[in-house]
């Protein structure tokens, strides 16, 4: 098994200014691959602390990636930082860097020019990595057997960069490893079902919970690996994911797309993330007519034919309300399918009968129309994106029942 160190540098990470997520994203992908991840650390902006870091990881692992610090500001030092270490000079790498800037406007090239002498340096006898998001050049070598790649940190950049570098790397192995995701079940409960496949010891398991969903990643022999995610299928049966499937808005779309239905929302406390969710998948535009995002009683009323009657007694967050919301959105987008939200997200507005966190869902279509609540625990936004991922359990659960 090949092994990798992955290296994140910004004083923005340790003071928690900006979250990490560069190494995490790489990580997925090349434990996927096969590859072992020994370590993901954050170090301190400046040009002092990486050499020492480097000199005592360079030489015991495979791969070495760092994110972060190639910009063209005062805190950005990776280019220094690495020029130490190796003993040698930074050289402007007028060609790549060319490269970079004949991908931008005219009037914008004279602004590059003047990064030229930072974002265009690497090292001397190392490779200038290309950037095809940004202006940044990345850098490129191989010392003592392992192969360093520096990267900047800018998401879409750092991504990119590696899917270009290290492309043969982090492709998925076809056999040997499995992903099963469970929807529904929280890890505590999850790991007691599935107890007989977790204890055998031909195969490694992680257990890799989220929000609405728990992954179950296998690795070993092909075989095996097969065999205990069939077994994990049948020891939660309606709960899995379809393979292929990489979240609960994917397999939403597919099962609609693959069974012929037609989807809206109805949403108040989530402000239309279930929405956003469900069109960030490709083809959602065949199966997914819209999303109403009412917050208002007046919204409810005016735009989803919610009774004034139904507000008055029973409150915009109860059963009632959720149902007329669901049976709304079907009705004026003319869909197959539709699910509501509507719940108290916080921090204030919460009562001894329902509190913060109380969430209840419309799903309708088929025939009839249910509701469901929920409580949910945690911030506003934790407890908006667990609403809006239960919202679209609610309405997988419906693509998937079968017709009768």
């Amino acid at each position: 098994m090949k092994h990798a160190v992955l290296i994140a540098l910004g004083d923005e990470l340790l003071s928690g200014i900006r979250r990490e997520g560069n190494c995490s994203w790489l990580a997925g992908r090349l434990t996927r691959a096969g590859w072992r991840v020994d370590c993901m650390e954050i170090l301190p902006d400046g040009k002092d602390s990486l050499p020492k870091y480097l000199e005592n990881r360079v030489g015991t692992t495979d791969l070495l990636v760092l994110s972060g610090g190639l910009g063209p500001t005062h805190d950005d030092c990776t280019r220094e930082a690495l020029s130490s270490f190796l003993k040698v000079p930074l050289e402007t790498a007028d060609e790549a860097y060319d490269k970079v800037i004949a991908r931008y406007p005219a009037e914008m090239r004279h602004l590059l020019e003047k990064c030229r002498d930072t974002q265009g340096t690497v090292p001397r006898g190392t490779r200038a990595v290309h950037n095809p998001e940004g202006s940044a050049l990345g850098i490129a070598f191989e010392f003592s057997g392992t192969k360093v790649f520096a990267f900047p940190g800018v998401p879409s950049e750092y991504r990119a960069m590696a899917e270009q570098e290290l492309a043969s790397e982090i492709s998925p192995l076809t056999n040997g490893t499995a992903s099963v995701l469970v929807a529904g079940w929280p890890e505590s409960l999850l790991k007691d079902r599935i107890a007989p496949v977790i204890s055998r010891q031909e195969l490694h398991i992680s257990i890799l919970p989220s929000p609405g969903l728990v992954e179950i990643f296998l690795r070993g022999n092909p075989a095996d690996v097969v065999r205990g995610e069939d077994d994990i299928r049948l020891l939660v049966p309606g709960d899995c994911l379809p393979s292929g499937a990489r979240s609960l808005e994917e397999a939403v779309i597919k099962g609609a797309a693959q069974r012929g239905l037609t989807s809206a929302c109805a949403e108040s406390c989530t402000g239309g993330l279930v929405g956003a969710a469900l069109t960030t998948v490709p083809g959602s535009s065949a199966v997914f007519f819209g999303s109403a995002v009412c917050y208002s009683n007046s919204a409810k009323k005016s735009i989803l034919s919610v009774s004034e009657s139904t507000l008055n007694h029973f409150g915009a967050v109860s059963s009632q309300c959720a149902a007329e919301m669901a049976e709304g959105a079907l009705r004026i987008f003319g869909t197959d399918l539709a699910v509501s939200v509507t719940g108290i997200a916080g921090p204030e507005g919460g009562s001894a009968g329902k509190p913060v966190g109380t969430v209840w869902f419309g799903i309708a279509g088929k025939g009839r129309t249910e509701a469901v609540k929920r409580l949910f625990h945690g911030d506003r936004d934790g407890i908006r994106n667990r609403a809006s991922m239960f919202a679209l359990l609610c309405l997988w659960r419906k693509v998937s029942e079968p017709e009768k």
